[in-house]
């Protein structure tokens, strides 16, 4: 016993082999893009867009106010089969983390027990001085324990690496999690912005089907020639052939929207939602470059895996070293089943050690592949952090130009309505044709169009820059 607890406390105080994991340094940059880092957009709609240092909040997409886009956003995260997926995934980590501590931090202990009718043929062995004595049973009882002594720390490195398959896999669920908000804000946004087109396509139709009305009638009195009626035909044929598409790519969306709260397209129960009821976030916070690798779940997990890589170099430098393994038995051995727990007269105690000899180079080369494993690990990491670190200098980048084309387009719709208002007033006092006026509300129209789709495209993309920041998750 003295030399079982000797080896155990060897084991405890035993150093494990292998590098300590060090989570890698912090971006130094303080800032996203090459040039100054914008603070604010151009003001368009009314509206300023200004970047404050500070972290998303948990629940960003309730910064576009819409309670109908934040009900969806929880019932798509309460219901989705993806997030279904990814917490069975972190469950089955962390039961595999949980089998193997019990495996090797304790000593295993089985009890056995059996019996057995035979028959022994004293003749057989050259005894013939005694009869051979008729078949019996013998009943046996033992337990048995064993314990692998952890010296160099190979266990401890494989209960390292599982823990750090634990973290990968609760970061693979927050960036589901993240991904899937995400998902369901741009898509309620794209719906927001296909109705907004389609209701202007089809009053773009209106105003050329009475336009070509109009010319229909001049041409029949010799005021317009047939190539101008062709014309206005092949006009109003366009702008049609865009209606069944915009309203194709609505249902597609709310198809989609369905997928996303875990319902069929059939039978989701979705609100409808449009451009007003959105409201554009004025101040969005953006944390610091150093703070990204720690607020992404994505490079998070990606760090869990270098993790995972550093602990498994453990593991294979372990297995240069001796392995010890510690058994012990007792039990008893009766002709009677009720004797067998009288007593104890059947025991055992052994210390085994396995010392690799030579393998043929193989136990070096798993740890030679290990490394290379981890330096793997290390790029892929590498590559996690600067492909954030791009997603978020392109988002402030493109917000800038989304204000910058949503102002021109603010004032190209001022302008036709303007113009639209002159000629209404022109026509009204018979200085100008219907035709001039409709033309007039075309162009009002399309300039409309193109407002709502920049509109869309900036909330579009300010959803984008929270979730390149690593939203708000816990």
């Amino acid at each position: 016993m003295r030399l079982v607890s000797l080896a155990l406390l060897l084991s405890l105080a035993g150093c494990a082999v292998g590098p300590d994991f060090q989570s890698p340094a912090a971006v130094p940059d303080a800032r996203y893009t090459p040039g100054p880092q914008p603070v604010a957009t151009v003001p368009a709609l009314g509206k300023s867009q200004s970047f404050v240092p500070g972290d998303p909040p948990q629940q960003w997409w309730t910064l576009f106010g819409s309670d109908k886009l934040d009900a969806t956003v929880r019932a798509a995260l309460a219901a989705s089969p993806t997030l279904t997926q990814a917490s069975a995934r972190l469950r089955e980590a962390q039961e595999n983390l949980n089998a193997r501590t019990g495996a090797t931090r304790f000593p295993t202990v089985d009890a056995s027990l059996n019996a057995t009718r035979q028959q022994v043929d004293l003749t057989s062995v050259g005894i013939t001085q005694f009869p051979s004595p008729g078949p019996f049973t013998l009943y046996n009882a033992t337990v048995q324990v064993s314990y692998a002594l952890d010296l160099f720390g190979g266990q401890r490195r494989e209960l390292e690496g599982l823990q750090a398959a634990v973290d990968y896999q609760r970061y693979e669920l927050e960036a589901a999690r993240l991904s899937l908000a995400a998902n369901v804000v741009t898509a309620a946004i794209r719906e927001a912005g296909l109705r907004a087109q389609l209701a202007d396509t089809v009053a773009m139709a209106e105003a050329q089907r009475r336009q070509l009305g109009i010319m229909t009638e001049r041409l029949k009195l010799g005021g317009v020639a047939r190539v101008d009626v062709q014309r206005q035909q092949a006009e109003l044929a366009q702008t049609q052939a865009l209606i069944p598409g915009l309203s194709q790519q609505i249902d597609v969306t709310r198809h989609q929207l369905a997928v996303y709260i875990g319902q069929t397209p059939a039978s989701a129960q979705l609100p409808e939602f449009g451009l007003e009821d959105l409201t554009l976030p004025e101040a969005l916070p953006v944390s610091l470059p150093a703070e990204l690798a720690r607020r992404r779940p994505d490079i998070r997990a990606a760090e869990a895996l270098l993790h995972q890589a550093s602990a498994d170099i453990g593991v294979a430098t372990a297995n240069l070293y001796p392995q010890i393994t510690l058994t012990a038995s007792g039990g008893t051995q009766e002709m009677r089943a009720r004797d067998l727990f009288s007593s104890m007269n059947v025991w055992s105690l052994a210390a085994g050690v396995v010392q690799p000899v030579f393998h043929g180079g193989e136990l070096r080369a798993r740890k030679r592949a290990k490394e290379a494993a981890y330096e793997q690990s290390l790029g892929a990491y590498q590559q996690a952090v600067l492909q954030g670190l791009q997603n978020v200098a392109d988002t402030l980048r493109a917000l800038d130009a989304d204000a910058a084309t949503l102002q021109a387009r603010e004032d190209n719709a001022r302008q036709t309505r303007g113009t639209l208002a002159i000629v209404t007033e022109q026509y009204r006092l018979g200085g100008v044709s219907q035709f001039t006026l409709l033309d007039a509300e075309r162009q009002s129209r399309q300039a409309t169009l193109d407002l709502s789709q920049a509109t869309a495209t900036r909330l579009a993309d300010s959803a984008a820059l929270m979730q390149a920041l690593g939203g708000g998750w816990e």
